[in-house]
Parts: C-alpha cells; sequence; structure tokens
C-alpha cells in the first residue's frame, strides 16, 4: 500500500520514510502542503496520508478541509502529525477532516498501530464499495434481462408456430429452427442474470469476465 507523507522538516520526513519502508511501504513524499493537495487530488493517489499540521503554503488542516470538500471525495485515511495537543487543537484537527491524530514526538509502534487501523478501514471501505457496486451491477442487469424477456418471448413464440406450419424440408425450415434456438438460449441467459446472487469470474482472452454458470 502506498503512503503519502507530508512533512517540511528534512530529518524528520527521512526517518518516517525509512521507519515506513521498514514496515514494507511504498512512500511518496512532499515538504509543503500545497504538493500534498496536488498528490492527494491525482487520479492514482495514496490513500493513506500522515500529514503534518505545520508546514509551508497550507497547513495540515486546509489540506485536509480541501480534501474532504471535493465534489467526488476519494477515501483517503488521514493522520495529523502535530506538537499541538491542546483539547481544542484535538478537534479543530478532527473536525477538517483528519481520521486520527498523533502528537510529537510520536511512539513508533503507536504510530504503526494507529497506520494499520488506518489501512484496515480503507480495505472495509473498498470492500463496501465493491459490494455497493455489485449491487448496481445486479440492479442495472435485473432491469436489462426484464426489458429483453418480452420481445424474446415474442420472437420464441412466433418461430415456434412458423415450426409448427413448416415441413422439414421446407427451404427455411433450419432457419426458423437455429433462430427459435437461439432465442430460447437467450432467455435462459437472462434467467440466469437474474438470478445472480454471488461474484465469480472466469479468464476470457486476456481478462475476467463474470462466470455467469457460477455466479
Amino acid at each position: 500500500m502506498e503512503i503519502l507523507i507530508a512533512e517540511d522538516d528534512l530529518t524528520s520526513r527521512r526517518i518516517l520514510e525509512a521507519v515506513l519502508f521498514k514496515w514494507g511501504y511504498d512512500v511518496i513524499s512532499v515538504d509543503n502542503g500545497n504538493d500534498a493537495v496536488d498528490k492527494l487530488l491525482e487520479a492514482k493517489t495514496p490513500k493513506l496520508c500522515l500529514l503534518d499540521w505545520i508546514m509551508p503554503g497550507k497547513d495540515g488542516v486546509d489540506v485536509c478541509s480541501i480534501i474532504r470538500n471535493q465534489d467526488n471525495p476519494v477515501a483517503h485515511y488521514i493522520i495529523l502529525l502535530t506538537s499541538k495537543a491542546e483539547k481544542h487543537d484535538i478537534t479543530k484537527g478532527l473536525d477538517s477532516g483528519a481520521d486520527d491524530y498523533i502528537i510529537k514526538p510520536y511512539d513508533k509502534n503507536e504510530l504503526k498501530a494507529r497506520i494499520n487501523v488506518g489501512s484496515r478501514i480503507l480495505k472495509l471501505q473498498n470492500a463496501m464499495a465493491e459490494k455497493e457496486k455489485f449491487k448496481g451491477v445486479l440492479e442495472m442487469s435485473g432491469a436489462i434481462c426484464h426489458e429483453l424477456n418480452q420481445p424474446l418471448m415474442v420472437i420464441s413464440g412466433y418461430s415456434d408456430i412458423l415450426l409448427m406450419d413448416c415441413l422439414e424440408d421446407h427451404p427455411q425450415y433450419k432457419t426458423i429452427k437455429e433462430i427459435n434456438k437461439q432465442s430460447n438460449r437467450m432467455g435462459s441467459i437472462t434467467r440466469k442474470l437474474m438470478r445472480i446472487t454471488k461474484y465469480k469470474t472466469k479468464t476470457y482472452l486476456k481478462t475476467n469476465i463474470v462466470d455467469i454458470e457460477e455466479a
């Protein structure tokens, strides 16, 4: 997982980078709030962030406010790092949109534990987002299948009637038979789609597609 550090003090930033690398994180570092905002607004932005409160340009609280007030906010987990320890400071930091708050100088074990909490929350948020996305796909699939079923029934019904009045040696018999077969097949597929309750995929060419038989 990537993690963004916004810390203007070079020594503190280097130490933090080394610690996070040791813990297995990919680290992106900036030394001011303006660059932090730019990074957090990128399409492929780090979701986990450590922001110093006081730094050049926009401070940590400003960065939190800007990120949280986006029209389409990304689910970032933001931890403020600061020496401000008064209750009103903590309240201000959290009200600005920070998820957590660590007072400098911080204990490395505490920092690791808080980052782990953030990582777990982000994973839960991603899982919930995928669940909602899947729910939307199912609802759309159900609506499409419902709309398709009526014309499919008409095609299948008329082809049944034509087959009843058509001898096997008729030049159009095989064509009508194939139309009937494929319309019934399409009806079977729509019924399977409407019964999907779980997400299963299979490899197709160089990508993955929904496995209708297993879903």
